[in-house]
């Protein structure tokens, strides 16, 4: 599997996109200003999407692994493939998400320890209610990882 750097069409993998931020408007408000990396297996199978905030501090906005290629260790490779691309230039990254079992288990699994929350972040942010798993998001909750 290959990983691309996209820089232009990015809503080309709009499906893609909204596997990881199901508001396509969420969506818009980082897009154009992060870098964005696709993976491919003949046809693209993940995406990430990586915002730097300055002072070597990068944060993963969206990552996202096509359901059929899910549990099969893409997002980690997606997220050691950014550590390694950004750490000459960086110090830490973080991700927001949403208080899921699951999903904090998977950045767990992937180095990331708790960093803070913001409460009310998906009921005051989103137009509709946002289910994972059975649970409504309603915190975000940030993670980060040194590079």
């Amino acid at each position: 599997m290959d990983i691309h750097k996209i820089t232009d069409n990015k809503k080309e993998f709009i499906e893609l996109l909204l596997l990881g931020d199901e508001q396509e408007s969420m969506i818009d408000k980082y897009l154009d200003a992060g870098d964005m990396y696709v993976m491919y297996d003949k046809k693209p199978v993940a995406q990430c999407v990586v915002l730097n905030l300055g002072d070597g501090v990068y944060e993963l906005k969206n990552i996202s692994v096509s359901p059929e290629y899910q549990g099969k260790g893409i997002g980690s490779k997606l997220i050691d493939f950014i550590s390694e691309t950004y750490k000459s230039s960086g110090k830490e990254l973080i991700v927001g998400t949403g208080e899921n079992p699951d999903t904090l288990g998977f950045y767990q699994k992937n180095g990331f320890t708790y960093y803070k929350r913001i409460k009310n972040f998906f009921t005051d942010n989103y137009d509709h209610p946002i289910y994972e798993n059975g649970i409504m998001l309603q915190d975000m909750v940030y993670l980060k990882r040194k590079f």
